[in-house]
C-alpha cells in the first residue's frame, strides 16, 4: 500500500488503532512501573486519556485532519490523568496545532506536527526527566522530520517512526539508573511505542480502516472513578445512600451542543465568560466548551428551559440529552433491594422562543462568595472526614491506581463558591492534571503541590482563614516540606531496588517515596520504617491505619514508639485507604 497523504477521516482510523493497541497492553505497561507497589497506574492512566479523547473524537469526525486533530485533543485534554496521561494529552494537542488550517497531511507535514507535540508537552512540564515518554516522543519526532522529505510514503514513514520509538525505548534503561537496577524500559515511553504501532498497523492494513470488530480482544483495565467523598473501597451504591434525594438541588443534568453555524441573523455573538455567569445564576457544574462554530455545554441546573431559552439566542441546538438526577438517585437507591434499572436518556429538539439580552442572567455578589475554597484528592473514608474536617470543600476519592482526570478537577471547581480555590491533589502523579484543570478553568485557583497525604492534611492546617492569598500559599508550601512521609505496603514483584533485594509478597517500607526496607513481616518492617522517619528527631508521629491494617499490629507499634520514643507524641487515626496497611507522617 503506498499512501503519500492523510486527511482527518484517515486519521481518526490511525488514531482508533492506536487506542485500541495501547488498551490491549495497559496491563503489561502498568507491570513496567519501577516500583514493585500493587498501584502502577501508567497504562491505566494513558488508556482512559485516550478513551476520552476517542469518545470525543468519534463524535465529531471530519475530513479535515485539522478538524479531527482538534476535537481529539480537546477530549484528551480533558479526560487525561496522571502524569502519563497529561503529557500524552499534550503531545497531541500540540500535533493539533501543528496541522492545523490543513485537511490533509503528507509525511513532512505529518513530522513536524510530531514536533509541534513534543514542543508543547516540553513547556507543560516543570522539570523534564529524560528518560521517559517525553525522551521517546522527541527523538521519534526529531528522526521523523529528518526522514520525512525522503519518505513520501506515510506507511514507510511510520515503520521508521516505530522502529525510532523503540530504540529509544530500549535505551530508557541507560538514561534512567533505576529502570536499569530493575530490567524494565520507561512505562510511559513503551505506552506511546504501543500507540504508534497502532497507527503502522492501520495504515499497513488493506484499506487502511480499523475495523472495531476483527481487533483482539482487549486487556481489561477495572479502575474506579474518582467521585466526590467516595472512599476507594466502597461501591457507588453505598456513596449514594447516605445522599437524599430531595438534596439534589440542581437536578437537571444537561448536555448539548449550539451550532453557531446555523444561528440565523438574529444570533447574537457567542460571549463565552457572559454565558457562563448566565448559566451559574441557576445552575453548577457548568463547562462550556467553543469550537469554532460549535459550542459544547453542560451544566446541572434548577430550570432547564431557561437554559435551553438562553442557548438558543447564539445558535441552533443540537444532540440535547437532559437527565433528572432525583430519579436517577431514586433508581439507585431501589438497586440496593433489587436490580438497577437502566438510566433513561431524553433526547429532543425542543424549540424555544428567543431570549432577549434583559433576560440574561448574571453571577451572585463578589460579597456573596466565600474567600477560600478546597478541593483534596484521598483515599479512604477516614481520611475523606480528616479533610472535610480541616475545612474542605470537596474531596475526589483517588490516588495511585484512581487518578482523577483534568474533567473530574474542573468539575469540583465549578461546585464550589468561592472567590479563590485551592486544590490539594497529595499525590505526585496528580499535580500535573490538577494544575491542567486550574489553567483551563476561568476560575482563581491555585495547587499546592503536596505529593502524599501527610503533606495535604499539614497544609490544610497551615491555612488561616483571614489571611491573604500569598501569606497563605507561602505557609501551606512551607508546610509540606517539613513533613516526613511514609507508607508500609507489599510487594507484588520480585526486584533488586537500590540494594535491596525484594520478593513479592513482601511488606515493604517507603519513606518519601523512595523503598528503604523490606521484611517478611508488617511489624519488623514498621519498626525499621520509623528507626529510619525519626532518625533526625520528631515531636509528632501520625499513623493513619488502612484497610488491611490489624488492631493488634497497630498496637504493638504504639507500644515500641512509646518505649524507644518515650519524646514523640502518638496519634492515631483510622484512614480507611486501600493497598496501604499504613501511612505515616513525622514533623
Amino acid at each position: 500500500m503506498n499512501k503519500r497523504s492523510l486527511n482527518g477521516t484517515q486519521f481518526s482510523n490511525i488514531v482508533l488503532g492506536g487506542a485500541d493497541s495501547l488498551h490491549r497492553h495497559a496491563e503489561y505497561v502498568n507491570s513496567l512501573n519501577v516500583f514493585p507497589v500493587p498501584d502502577g497506574d501508567t497504562g491505566t492512566n494513558m488508556n482512559l486519556t485516550m478513551t476520552a479523547g476517542i469518545t470525543e473524537m468519534k463524535a465529531k469526525i471530519s475530513t479535515s485532519i485539522a478538524k479531527t486533530a482538534e476535537v481529539l485533543s480537546k477530549g484528551l485534554l480533558m479526560g487525561a490523568r496522571g502524569n502519563s496521561g497529561v503529557i500524552l494529552s499534550q503531545l497531541f494537542r500540540g500535533f493539533s496545532r501543528g496541522v492545523a488550517g490543513h485537511d490533509e497531511v503528507n509525511s513532512v507535514q505529518f513530522a513536524h506536527a510530531m514536533q509541534s507535540g513534543v514542543d508543547t508537552a516540553y513547556k507543560a512540564v516543570v522539570k523534564p526527566v529524560e528518560g521517559t515518554i517525553l525522551t521517546v516522543a522527541k527523538e521519534t519526532a526529531k528522526h521523523a522530520v529528518h526522514i520525512a522529505r525522503r519518505t513520501p510514503d506515510l506507511v514507510g514513514f511510520m515503520r521508521e517512526v516505530v522502529a525510532k520509538a523503540n530504540e529509544t525505548l530500549s535505551k530508557t534503561q541507560d538514561m534512567l539508573p533505576v529502570l536499569k537496577q530493575v530490567g524494565v524500559v520507561d512505562s510511559g515511553g513503551q505506552g506511546l511505542v504501543y500507540i504508534y504501532e497502532g497507527f503502522l498497523s492501520v495504515l499497513e492494513s488493506e484499506d487502511g480502516v480499523f475495523d472495531e470488530t476483527a481487533a483482539p480482544a482487549p486487556v481489561t483495565v477495572q479502575v474506579k472513578k474518582p467521585a466526590a467523598v467516595a472512599p476507594a473501597h466502597e461501591a457507588p451504591i453505598s456513596a449514594q445512600a447516605k445522599l437524599h434525594t430531595e438534596d439534589i438541588e440542581f437536578l437537571y443534568d444537561m448536555e448539548f451542543f449550539i451550532d453557531r453555524s446555523r444561528n440565523g441573523s438574529n444570533a447574537k455573538p457567542f460571549n463565552e465568560d457572559f454565558f457562563r455567569k448566565a448559566l451559574a445564576k441557576n445552575g453548577d457544574s457548568i463547562i462550556v466548551i467553543p469550537d469554532d462554530d460549535i459550542v459544547k455545554v453542560h451544566v446541572h441546573s434548577r430550570k432547564p428551559g431557561e437554559v435551553l431559552d438562553l442557548a438558543l439566542g447564539y445558535g441552533e441546538l443540537i444532540q440535547i440529552c437532559i437527565l433528572n438526577m432525583r430519579e436517577q438517585h431514586r433508581e439507585i437507591i431501589q438497586g440496593e433491594h433489587g436490580e438497577v434499572s437502566a438510566m433513561p436518556e431524553v433526547f429532543a429538539d425542543i424549540p424555544a422562543p428567543e431570549v432577549s439580552a434583559e433576560t440574561l442572567l448574571v453571577d451572585p455578589p463578589a460579597d456573596e462568595l466565600a474567600p477560600y475554597g478546597f478541593i483534596a484528592v484521598a483515599m479512604g473514608q477516614g481520611i475523606g472526614d480528616i479533610f472535610k474536617s480541616l475545612g474542605v470543600d470537596v474531596v475526589l476519592s483517588g490516588g495511585q491506581t484512581m487518578n482523577p482526570s483534568t474533567q473530574d478537577f474542573i468539575d469540583a471547581i465549578e461546585t464550589i463558591s468561592a472567590q479563590h480555590i485551592y486544590i490539594l491533589p497529595n499525590n505526585s502523579n496528580i499535580v500535573m492534571a490538577a494544575k491542567q484543570a486550574a489553567e483551563i478553568v476561568e476560575r482563581d485557583v491555585t495547587v499546592i503541590p503536596s505529593k502524599t497525604i501527610p503533606q495535604g492534611i499539614a497544609a490544610a492546617f497551615a491555612f488561616q482563614e483571614d489571611e491573604g492569598l500569598e501569606v497563605n500559599t507561602t505557609a501551606m508550601e512551607a508546610a509540606i516540606s517539613h513533613i516526613i512521609s511514609g507508607q508500609v505496603t507489599y510487594a507484588v514483584r520480585d526486584t533488586t531496588l537500590d540494594g535491596l533485594d525484594i520478593k513479592a509478597g513482601h511488606y515493604m517500607g517507603i519513606a518519601n517515596g523512595k523503598i528503604i526496607t523490606t521484611t517478611e513481616s508488617v511489624n519488623d518492617t514498621l519498626q525499621q520504617l520509623m528507626t529510619k522517619m525519626l532518625a533526625d528527631g520528631g515531636e509528632v508521629v501520625t499513623l493513619l491505619t488502612g484497610e488491611e491494617a490489624r488492631e493488634e499490629d497497630t498496637e504493638a507499634l504504639i507500644a515500641w514508639l512509646n518505649e524507644q520514643y518515650p519524646d514523640a507524641e502518638v496519634e492515631v487515626h483510622q484512614g480507611g485507604q486501600p493497598i496501604y496497611s499504613y501511612i505515616i507522617s513525622v514533623e
